[in-house]
C-alpha cells in the first residue's frame, strides 16, 4: 500500500493552519514548512502531530522545491494553510496512489469562499493553479518569489480530479488588502528581476485590465458584492506591482530620503 506525504507551507497562520491539519490527519506523513512565523504557527502544527521544517523565505518557488526535498513517500500532496481537503477529496486521493495505473501529477480543483459564499465566478473556479497530487520526483518549481512557475516531470499527462478541496483565500478584508501589498511586493521584485520596466501609466493601465478581466471576461460580477471587491482588490494588487516597479527603477521606492527645501 502506498504512502502519502502532506507538505504545507505557512507563514504566521495559526488562526487557519489547525483546520488545514485536521483535514489530512489521515495522511502518513504532514510537514509543515515555515517561515519563522513570529505565531503559534509552528506550536500548533506541533500539537497536531506535523513535523515543523524552517525554511528562510527567499520566494515561493524555492519555499516548495524545499519542502518537496523534505518528503519522504513516493506520492505528495500539497495543501497550502487556507486550504482544507474534504472527504470526497481523501478518497480519491487513497484510490489513486494505490492504483497501478495513476498518472503522475494531477489537479484539484478548489472551491474559495468569501464574504459567507461560494465564490462560482471571477477565475476563482475550478481554479486549478497546479498540481497537488503527484509522485515525487515528477514536479519542480521555478526560483520565482510570487506565481511560480513550475515543470512536470513525465512523459504521461497530467491528470485531473473530479472532487475539490476548499480553500479560505482571505478570512477578512484586512488580510485581502495585506495580501495585495504583500504579493505586489514580489510581483515587482520578479519583474525587476527579469529586466522589466514601466511607467505609472501602465500600472494604471495593467490595474484596470486585471479588474475588468475578472469581473467583466470571468463574469465576477455574477459572484455580487464578494466579486465585485475581489476585483477591485486584484486592480490594487495590480497597480502597485507595477507602480513599485516603476518607483524601484526610478530609486524612488523609499520616501525617507526625500530632500525638502528650505523654506
Amino acid at each position: 500500500m502506498s504512502k502519502l506525504s502532506v507538505y504545507i507551507i505557512a507563514f504566521n497562520e495559526e488562526e487557519k493552519i489547525r483546520a488545514a491539519l485536521e483535514s489530512v490527519q489521515w495522511a502518513d506523513e504532514i510537514i509543515v514548512a515555515d517561515s519563522f512565523s513570529t505565531d503559534n504557527t509552528a506550536a500548533v502544527a506541533q500539537q497536531l502531530g506535523a513535523r515543523v521544517i524552517q525554511i528562510p523565505f527567499n520566494g515561493f518557488g524555492e519555499l516548495r522545491n524545499t519542502a518537496i526535498a523534505a518528503c519522504t513517500h513516493d506520492w505528495i500532496f500539497s495543501l497550502d494553510s487556507d486550504e482544507r481537503c474534504t472527504l470526497p477529496a481523501r478518497e480519491e486521493i487513497l484510490e489513486i496512489i494505490n492504483a497501478q495505473d495513476s498518472l503522475d501529477a494531477y489537479y484539484v480543483p478548489r472551491k474559495n469562499y468569501f464574504m459567507g459564499r461560494w465564490i462560482k465566478h471571477s477565475g476563482f473556479y475550478p481554479d486549478y493553479r497546479q498540481p497537488q497530487l503527484f509522485r515525487k520526483g515528477a514536479l519542480k518549481f521555478m526560483p520565482d518569489a510570487v506565481h511560480e512557475r513550475y515543470e512536470i516531470i513525465s512523459e504521461k499527462k497530467c491528470g485531473y480530479f473530479t472532487s475539490h478541496i476548499n480553500q479560505v483565500p482571505f478570512k477578512n478584508l484586512e488580510e485581502l488588502i495585506y495580501k495585495a501589498n504583500r504579493y505586489s511586493t514580489l510581483g515587482a521584485q520578479k519583474l525587476l528581476k527579469s529586466g522589466r520596466s514601466a511607467g505609472m501609466f501602465t500600472a494604471l493601465a495593467h490595474g484596470f485590465w486585471a479588474a475588468f478581466t475578472m469581473y467583466v471576461f470571468k463574469l465576477g460580477f455574477l459572484d455580487g458584492w464578494p466579486g465585485f471587491v475581489i476585483a477591485f482588490g486584484n486592480f490594487e494588487g495590480t497597480f502597485y506591482k507595477y507602480a513599485k516597479l516603476y518607483l524601484s527603477k526610478k530609486g524612488l521606492d523609499s520616501f525617507l530620503n526625500t530632500q525638502f527645501p528650505e523654506t
